[in-house]
């Protein structure tokens, strides 16, 4: 799909959303009476303007659902952060994260199980808005194709599908400035997931700012302006989405690489390890157990992002 222009405006190097070296941390018991602390995400950092999508890739266990937990303020209680949230500039303190959350921020879940079982779809989907746009509502299911008698029934008489296309739903109503989309496809058919990127692109268009969590690289290149890529919980790279489209040396880091050769359509190239778990992240770079180009700089030492080819990457070598 043809992306809109983004045009430049005064505001527009103030993005709605700026993350800065964020870390997501959890107490865990360690024996009988000990602690320890096992570290989720490390110094991960992004940036969603208004007009764009950002899609956030990377496997599971990279942080990317974290990634959208810590921003709406809903960690569980023994999570421990740092780092630095700013929303239109404004550092999101706890406080303005309840003020937000459900109104200006909107999420989009990835379980089903986020459905109240005790109200009917039609007016979950409303949400925090009064009057209820009930036609508004009506189109939108209409074109997620959930039949009208949808918002008369319980989450419980809905299929999987359905149910997740309630949840896209209640954020493309909502007059949210931020929409987080959490894996809202799966469950869908091609042409369901295809309709409901297409209104996720025609909010951003909009000017509103998308965040769109995703394992499907495929789908997101082609909605999406820019691509973070997510790796044991940090940032990567940052690329344009065209940039996954034209190809493996277009990108800039080993990790972005892999994941596009791994693509059905590029060989389907598996990379020999695993992801490092949270309880044991290696000492220097993240990938480095991985990668064929790895020295011993990048064993020792964790790389900084660096702005490289209108993109950032986090390696001591990417060119």
């Amino acid at each position: 799909m043809e992306k809109k222009e983004v045009h430049m405006d005064k505001n527009r190097d103030i993005p709605v959303l700026a993350v800065s070296g964020l870390s997501v941390s959890f107490l865990m018991y360690d024996g009988i009476f000990g602690q320890k602390e096992l570290r989720a995400i490390s110094d991960l950092s992004m940036q969603v303007h208004a007009g764009e999508i950002l899609a956030i890739a990377g496997s599971s266990g990279s942080g990317k659902s974290l990634l959208a937990s810590a921003i709406l303020g809903i960690l569980p209680e023994n999570a421990v952060t740092a780092g630095e949230l700013r929303y239109h500039g404004r550092l999101l303190t706890p406080e303005l994260q309840r003020r937000l959350r459900g109104t200006e921020i909107a999420l989009v879940p990835q379980s089903v199980d986020f459905l109240d079982p005790l109200m009917k779809a039609g007016a979950q989907a409303d949400g925090h808005r009064k009057p209820c746009p009930t036609q508004e509502r009506r189109r939108i299911f209409h074109r997620l194709g959930l039949p009208g008698e949808t918002e008369k029934r319980y989450p419980f008489q809905l299929s999987g599908g359905m149910a997740r296309r309630v949840l896209v739903s209640t954020a493309l109503i909502a007059d949210a400035q931020l929409i987080i989309a959490d894996e809202p496809t799966p469950g869908m058919s091609l042409q369901q997931a295809l309709e409901a990127l297409r209104m996720f692109r025609e909010m951003a268009d909009g000017g509103k700012a998308v965040i769109l969590i995703t394992h499907d690289i495929d789908l997101a290149v082609s909605f999406a302006d820019r691509i973070a890529v997510f790796y044991a919980g940090t940032t990567v790279e940052t690329a344009r989405a065209a940039d996954f489209q034209e190809g493996g040396a277009a990108l800039r880091h080993p990790y972005s690489k892999a994941l596009w050769r791994a693509l059905p359509q590029n060989g389907f190239e598996p990379t020999a390890g695993f992801q490092p778990y949270a309880g044991n992240l290696p000492k220097g770079c993240l990938f480095a157990p991985r990668c064929s180009r790895r020295t011993a700089k990048c064993m020792q030492e964790v790389p900084c992002m660096r702005v490289l080819r209108g993109g950032e990457v986090r390696c001591f070598y990417a060119e």
